[in-house]
């Protein structure tokens, strides 16, 4: 158990560094890491949807699918296998998507922005932790997507390849893709140097399980601090991080790519809080196991960049505050976005009933 925890505690002192480095080399201020906000760049630079501010190849992810694989084969813990419900897994994790987005970010980028003074995020923390109640509830009811059985060991390789691919036009094709000229997707630090970091930390999320949802989810089933601990090492190091190179600024509103809408910024994170339990795992841990071979995290993984596409084609993903002349214009979640997390919440419960599995009483 000590050595599990100076694991997971180094993995996110190396996160929430990672975070701080990306940041200082070109990525988004309070964006070091955010698999929603790369996910919707990737899907952006593929020409899923048409926002032209949030359209990149984000290596990143490539990054961190490469390196959960390396170390999988490394430790001989790749194993293809698949079957768990995949329809019902690719559903949730677009639902998970709009949730995030909604919100602007995943429940990494939550922690990140709690380092860098967004008082903001506290909503979509508190939303988080409410929705991984929901799921708990669920779970202890017998939620279950079902097993998974042993594939093909090709099978395995099948999201790696995908971000070989992704990677190959970024770097021999780029006419093929699209490049945000302003906003957020225009951001970004040198391809190495994102390639590496997704490398490093892919490898280390690997070994450690690193898992916001699986953390949190933990601490109300057992009072277990195991997983979450290492989400607390990453905001400890970003928070000192911002505080040595002046990068803290607490308040509540006008923060980078965030908005002040704090009911739909709880409902939003709710969302991924209770999608992210039901698939067994955050956004980052669906990519580390889809790394790893699992084909249903592959699955998923493909379900959050349609999510992504959707959020942005009909309007659903959040809006940031920002300052125009000297005048604050407030950002927020429209009509479409609150929609979107209504209908969202709705498949969620339906899903959570149609998956409980009772014991047989008459046995």
């Amino acid at each position: 158990m000590g050595k599990n925890r100076v694991l997971i505690v180094g993995t996110g002192v190396v996160v929430g560094l990672a975070a701080l480095v990306l940041t200082a080399a070109g990525n988004p201020a309070n964006m070091g890491f955010c698999i929603a906000c790369f996910l919707r760049d990737i899907a952006g630079g593929l020409g899923l949807h048409s926002a032209d501010k949030v359209q990149y190849l984000r290596p990143e992810i490539v990054g961190l699918v490469l390196g959960a694989m390396l170390a999988a084969l490394a430790g001989r813990e790749f194993r293809a296998r698949a079957g768990s419900s995949p329809a019902l897994r690719f559903v949730l994790g677009a639902i998970v998507m709009v949730g995030a987005l909604a919100f602007l970010g995943c429940p990494l980028r939550m922690v990140i922005r709690l380092g860098g003074g967004d008082g903001t995020a506290i909503a979509g923390l508190l939303g988080f932790a409410a929705g991984i109640g929901v799921g708990v509830v669920f779970l202890q009811k017998g939620f279950s997507l079902g097993r998974a059985y042993t594939a093909k060991r090709a099978d395995g390789f099948v999201l790696p390849g995908i971000m070989v691919a992704v990677l190959a036009l970024l770097l021999i094709a780029p006419a093929c893709i699209k490049f945000s000229q302003a906003g957020p997707g225009s951001k970004h630090a040198l391809w190495l140097i994102s390639l590496a970091g997704g490398l490093i930390v892919g490898a280390l999320a690997q070994k450690s399980r690193l898992c916001m949802a699986g953390g949190l989810r933990d601490v109300f089933l057992f009072r277990d601090f195991h997983l979450v601990s290492g989400f607390i090492a990453i905001f400890l190091t970003v928070l000192v991080g911002n505080l040595v190179m002046n990068g803290f600024h607490p308040t509540l509103a006008v923060q980078p790519v965030a908005h002040h809408d704090y009911l739909w910024s709880f409902l939003g994170m709710g969302l991924v809080g209770w999608g992210s339990v039901l698939l067994g795992g955050c956004p980052l841990r669906q990519l580390i196991l889809a790394g790893e071979g699992n084909g249903d995290s592959a699955v998923t993984v493909l379900g959050m960049l349609v999510g992504a596409a959707l959020s942005h084609n009909f309007g659903m993903a959040g809006g940031a505050d920002a300052m125009a002349d000297g005048a604050f214009v407030p950002g927020g979640v429209a009509l479409p976005g609150r929609i979107g997390i209504g209908i969202g919440l709705v498949l969620l419960l339906i899903i959570s009933i149609s998956a409980l599995h009772k014991e047989d009483k008459a046995k």
